[in-house]
């Protein structure tokens, strides 16, 4: 009978009516499990199963394999091991608004400096994501999102990941530097610095952090742009407008279903210090997109058509930031944060579609007119080469997407 009180009723009113009815509280405690002992001199196979009859385990207890050494990296899974740490889906993302911004420049197109800025991209974008699964170890372990990550698990040593951000991030840098211009190599580097050294450990200080992770999102398509043109202008400033407010709308329909984890690993988000001003600013810069979309043309980065175009897309962006701002749930948010999965790469192809200025045209002299056919069938040869470098770019942009 006491055993079934200790089972249904719990042990504390047990040992109570144990003690009026002057019993042994010990004989009513749960008897821990035998020990286990396990012979780790020699490292056992991933498959091995102990028994208590094994002869290699001799004068030693073992009732079951409770561990199982994590297997050593091979060739076999190297690769899938770097992209996880590099995060590759991330920086796809971010090799594509690159892309996408070395498009959409106005200057020739050259295969080599666009396959320089895009692999350099993708090479610094990897480097700042191992460094920052390299900062959040303790910290990642408690959510479940990212206990399994592979610095958690232990699959790869932090001194692996610092090597591997230190010969990405060089070798990314370079190809910047030396593939593209100056200017681009510093627009890499500064990404890198924010997001590693700013950014990250922002998140546990101040919902800021979410501005500074958006200004992280929006350099990538500077990079494009300065690797082709070599200057920044307002058509650059308008692309990094818009991919700054999107994130806004993308982070926080995420980071609203994962309040439980965000807050037991002490990151400061706003899903989780600040509701309120999470689903405001998911609609307010939702109907900055929308306002930037309308102004490309008065900045000659697009035609008139770009407005028409992407206005039904930006119009339900907006109406599903609102049911988010109105009635906010895991429904409401989920729908937020898949839609802004399609609405960038949708943007973006209109963007290239509708983009105006093709080629940098420059003043000539009117006095040489000795070179003016000689002139005229250079540009028709640029433009021909610069088009068809264009419909390459949109053909990878629409193979990563």
């Amino acid at each position: 009978m006491l055993y079934l009180l200790s089972y249904h009723g719990g042990l504390k009113n047990v040992q109570k009516f144990a003690r009026y009815s002057r019993i042994e509280s010990y004989s009513l405690r749960r008897q821990r499990s035998e020990k286990i002992y396990v012979d780790v001199t020699e490292t056992p196979s991933f498959n091995q199963i102990y028994d208590d009859n094994s002869n290699e385990n001799k004068g030693e207890y073992v009732d079951k394999c409770v561990w199982r050494p994590i297997p050593n990296i091979r060739f076999g899974n190297f690769s899938s091991i770097l992209k996880k740490l590099s995060k590759f889906r991330l920086t796809s993302l971010v090799v594509i608004t690159a892309m996408s911004g070395y498009a959409m420049a106005p200057g020739p197109f050259q295969l080599y400096q666009f396959m320089a800025c895009s692999l350099g991209t993708g090479l610094v974008s990897a480097a700042a994501n191992a460094i920052n699964q390299y900062h959040e170890v303790p910290f990642d372990s408690q959510m479940s999102r990212t206990k399994n990550r592979l610095l958690v698990r232990g699959q790869l040593t932090p001194l692996h990941s610092v090597e591997f951000a230190f010969v990405s991030a060089t070798a990314g840098l370079c190809l910047l530097y030396f593939g593209v211009n100056v200017l681009t190599a510093i627009l890499g580097a500064t990404n890198l610095l924010l997001y590693t050294s700013i950014y990250t450990p922002l998140k546990r200080m101040s919902i800021l952090n979410t501005w500074i992770g958006s200004l992280v999102g929006a350099i990538p398509p500077l990079i494009g742009w300065t690797g082709c043109s070599g200057n920044l202008d307002e058509g650059a400033l308008i692309l990094a407008g818009m991919l700054f407010a999107w994130q806004f709308p993308h982070f926080n329909a995420l980071s609203w279903n994962l309040r439980p984890d965000y807050s037991r690993a002490g990151y400061r988000m706003m899903a989780v210090t600040n509701p309120v001003l999470c689903r405001r600013t998911a609609l307010r810069y939702t109907i900055i997109i929308a306002l930037l979309s309308a102004s490309a043309p008065f900045f000659d980065v697009t035609s008139s058509w770009f407005v028409l175009e992407s206005f039904p897309f930006n119009a339900y962006f907006c109406f599903l930031a609102f049911k988010f701002y109105r009635k906010s749930n895991s429904n409401t948010s989920r729908a937020l944060f898949r839609y802004s999965l399609l609405h960038l790469p949708c943007l973006m192809l209109l963007l290239l579609m509708n983009k105006k200025r093709w080629l940098t045209t420059e003043k000539k002299s009117s006095a040489v007119d000795i070179h003016a056919k000689e002139s005229h069938s250079n540009s028709i040869r640029n433009r021909t080469v610069t088009l068809h470098g264009r419909c390459f770019v949109i053909h990878c942009f629409i193979c990563l997407v």
